[in-house]
């Protein structure tokens, strides 16, 4: 069993954040938990979290706040997307604008804030749906779209995995279903329910090498052969 660590979850109150955190506080883990809204900051402090209000981009603030958590690991959990599918209708590329902006900007944001604190492992979330046209299931160093969310992508990952002195592990996320999601249900290819895509985080905490990893379920569309192996995923896993 890991030994309790030091975590700070950046998107603590986001769909994974929220059910990640009774995983790492189960575990018996020290969390510190970041979100932009005071309101929601009075949930992380019930649930036995230490709550931080912060502008991710605000680098200065975000790199006081990692600081002061002194972190074992850093869980870059942050997205910038709209409560409800219903809510992109209206501005879908604005909606990708903002997530690609959060990916590239608050990413870099919280990589300097990390190396700065002297952290040696952060894991984030990235997304296993932009795998360009080719045979399935897709590995994980098959060929992305193009397009501003891979723009996005490609940032993320290249500066979590490339870092100096970080060993940076990148899940890739399927179509995320279940509490809190667009969807209850599963729907499209690659879909993930919300606590194994947790679990997966929970995992990675002190499993795997750097690189990354399809987390999804085992559909046929991408190959979770690496994730199981390595990191122990079990896409069937739902928290109890």
């Amino acid at each position: 069993m890991t030994p309790p660590l030091r975590v700070f979850v950046a998107g603590a109150t986001g769909v994974i954040g929220r059910a990640l955190l009774p995983l790492l506080l189960r575990a018996g883990h020290v969390v510190t938990g970041t979100t932009r809204s005071p309101e929601r900051a009075e949930s992380l402090s019930r649930s036995g979290a230490h709550p931080v209000v912060v502008d991710v981009y605000d680098a200065a603030a975000l790199c006081k706040a990692v600081e002061r958590a002194r972190p074992d690991v850093v869980i870059h959990q942050l997205t910038d997307l709209p409560d409800t599918l219903a809510d992109t209708s209206e501005g879908r590329a604005a909606a990708v604008e903002r997530n690609a902006r959060m990916r590239i900007e608050g990413t870099n944001n919280l990589l300097v804030a990390t190396v700065a604190a002297g952290v040696g492992r952060v894991i984030a979330q990235s997304i296993a749906f932009l795998y360009a046209p080719g045979p399935t299931p897709y590995q994980e160093d098959a060929p992305l779209l193009p397009g501003r969310s891979t723009e996005g992508v490609r940032a993320l990952e290249t500066g979590v995995t490339f870092t100096d002195g970080i060993a940076g592990v990148v899940l890739r996320y399927g179509r995320l279903y279940g509490p809190g999601t667009w969807t209850p249900v599963p729907e499209g290819a690659a879909p993930l329910h919300v606590d194994a895509a947790a679990q997966a985080a929970f995992l990675a905490l002190d499993r795997g090498p750097a690189g990354v990893y399809n987390i999804a379920e085992d559909d046929g569309t991408v190959s979770i052969d690496k994730a199981r192996r390595v990191l122990g995923f079990d896409p069937a896993f739902r928290r109890t």
